[in-house]
């Protein structure tokens, strides 16, 4: 998740990782194993794509041309996720249980997805 990801959404997904079932391997910018608050949008590409992570992201407007620029110098992208403004928590937490359990990576590669 970056760092624009409202808390609310964070906070869900921690709650339905502690029922122990499909649970979401997510992190956080800012975390200790995610880079630090303030990375600029095209380091993050490069930290999600050495890592295999889907980046989930709220920010429509500039990561489309951050990802173009990405794709252009011959990089890939395990892919972005982009959040709309007015989802329903459960229903986001039930989309990323089946990207993640019902859907192959390749899926979600090189490319932004709106959901849900």
């Amino acid at each position: 998740m970056d760092e624009h990801i409202r808390r609310s959404v964070w906070t869900t997904v921690v709650r339905h990782n502690l029922i122990g079932r499909d649970v979401l391997d997510v992190i956080r910018v800012g975390s200790p194993d995610a880079p630090p608050y303030g990375t600029l949008d095209p380091d993050l590409l490069l930290w999600t794509e050495r890592g295999g992570r889907i980046l989930l992201t709220e920010d429509k407007s500039t990561m489309p041309g951050h990802l173009a620029d990405h794709l252009v110098t011959g990089h890939r992208s395990p892919g972005i996720l982009a959040l709309r403004r007015r989802v329903y928590l459960s229903d986001l937490v039930d989309f990323l249980c089946l990207a993640t359990y019902a859907s192959e990576p390749s899926e979600w590669e090189d490319r932004i997805t709106y959901i849900p």
